[in-house]
């Protein structure tokens, strides 16, 4: 079934955004004050209207309004008349709103084991040699059920590395103690930034972030990010592997009518800043294969220049607010940017980036065809949503009707890496056993000694002893979630967790 097109802005005619042509991705950029969070909320609205979910970022906290109508903003009349549109219907978008730190939105979280070895390390800042002690411990963990899901599960694993440094590095290749004196620095600063909030369980399970109520509207989830984006790293991995879980989670579909889900990447430049070029490879590579996936994916930025021209080429829909070109530094992203768009003979593109005002773009959706249009200068069209952030009772009253209320608020401590290594130590620590002919004298059965962590020969010996070798089978789940159950395969020692390709785990 044929879905209307989505009108984003006007000029002499209507710009409008095919559905279809969503998941081909696209950008929006331009300076600051110049409309992109209004360009945003616009795009925002118009999917959830027809049925797609969407997720955001809200970096400055003035996003919350797409959820109450608009109306009475003089700005918006006045937009309206300009543009010659038809009466608007104000209305707000159904809203979920999250927050890794729980005070702004239900409880965002996951885990360490789920976030994988190759975006922890970047989280980290990690070095290449840092970053192979870390892929090791992945290694040591998965292969033996030690299920990593929050700091202290990652800080006893550390531990149990340096302490069995000389028996892993036989099995598994050789345990830097001093790497890892420097990841547990790198994890105390990352612990000052509150990013011990982002793990533990219940971890988020996807599919909760696509929902349509019952007026077959998209949800709109809003991630509360003025607090997160103080810290640059943790806000931008987060994102990362939210995007990678849509990726490994989501079956193939092709090319929909309309997209299963838009994401839109705020600040988009924090996510390839300092990427090493590994990890720069596999975020193109996610790009690339999402959109068979059915998920569009917008990158927010100042200009298109903060995006690798690898993954530039990618995003087929595009919005350039107005650039400022004080420099020659500046004059050159401002060519760089008018080289971005196929060519307008009614338009010079570079001259329009610097003069253009606050609610105007320049404009190429994707045709039907797939090609991109000729570029475009025109109006973005004023929200139908409310401008700005809606009162703070507003949003908890919100909170407090969600179907995600209770559902991801209180942290659960289940038995994981940090109490199964624990009770190594608990068990070294217990009086020693009567020997064998006290116990013959006393009547008492012979006591069969305990596995040390030499006997059984390499790391099965060390984690037999811990009783991890077919123990962590029946740790339980949490009410049957499919993020917690899928955690259980690693329940019988030497069955690996299977990861993809940020290292993210396979369901």
């Amino acid at each position: 079934m044929a879905v209307d097109n989505l009108l984003i802005a006007k000029s002499k005619r209507d710009i409008t955004l095919i559905p279809k042509m969503s998941n081909r991705h696209g950008y929006i950029t331009g300076a600051t004050g110049t409309g992109k969070t209004v360009t945003l909320q616009v795009m925002a609205e118009s999917f959830s209207r027809i049925g797609v979910p969407v997720f955001l970022a809200d970096v400055k906290g003035d996003l919350s309004g797409i959820s109450a109508p608009g109306g009475g903003n003089p700005k918006v009349d006045e937009r309206i008349t300009q543009l010659g549109l038809p009466a608007y219907v104000f209305g707000g978008c159904p809203v979920a709103f999250w927050d890794i730190f729980g005070e702004k939105g239900h409880r965002i979280r996951t885990t360490i084991s789920e976030l994988g070895p190759m975006l922890l390390s970047r989280l980290l800042d990690l070095n290449d040699v840092q970053s192979g002690n870390i892929s090791l411990m992945f290694k040591v963990a998965d292969e033996n059920g030690l299920l990593l899901l929050d700091m202290k599960d990652f800080r006893a694993t550390l531990n149990f590395l340096v302490e069995n440094a000389d028996k892993i590095s036989t099995e598994y290749g050789k345990v830097s103690e001093i790497s890892i004196q420097s990841i547990q620095r790198n994890l105390l600063t990352l612990e000052e930034q509150g990013a011990e909030m982002l793990f533990g369980e219940p971890a988020l399970d996807i599919n909760d972030l696509m929902k349509v109520n019952a007026n077959g509207m998209g949800m709109v989830n809003i991630l509360a990010a003025d607090r997160l984006i103080m810290a640059p790293k943790v806000y931008s991995t987060f994102l990362l592997w939210m995007l990678s879980e849509l990726f490994e989670q989501l079956p193939e579909v092709g090319d929909l009518e309309k997209p299963k889900m838009v994401f839109f990447f705020d600040e988009a430049h924090l996510l390839f800043a300092d990427a090493p070029k590994a990890l720069l490879q596999k975020i193109e590579q996610v790009v690339r294969l999402i959109r068979s996936k059915g998920v569009g994916v917008f990158f927010v930025t100042q200009n298109p220049t903060d995006v690798p021209d690898s993954i530039l080429g990618q995003l087929g829909n595009r919005v350039q607010h107005a650039l400022r070109a004080y420099t020659p530094k500046d004059q050159k992203v401002v060519k760089a940017a008018a080289e971005t768009f196929r060519a307008n003979a009614g338009v010079n593109v570079e001259e329009a980036i610097t003069q253009m005002g606050v609610g105007e773009a320049l404009l190429s959706f994707l045709g039907a065809d797939g090609v991109p249009a000729p570029v475009e200068r025109a109006f973005i069209c004023p929200p139908v949503s409310h401008i700005g952030p809606i009162e703070p009772s507003a949003r908890v009253q919100i909170m407090n009707a969600s179907a995600m209320q209770g559902k991801y608020d209180q942290d659960v401590d289940r038995e994981s890496a940090y109490e199964v290594l624990n009770k190594r130590v608990q068990t070294q620590a217990q009086p020693a056993q009567p020997d064998r002919q006290q116990q013959q004298r006393m009547g008492q059965q012979p006591h069969q000694p305990q596995m040390n962590m030499g006997q059984a020969g390499g790391l099965a010996g060390i984690l037999g002893g811990l009783g991890v070798l077919g123990g962590l089978g029946g740790m339980g789940g949490l009410g049957g979630s499919p993020k917690s159950a899928a955690k259980n395969i690693a329940g019988n020692a030497g069955e690996s967790l299977i990861r993809g390709i940020l290292g993210s785990l396979l369901k």
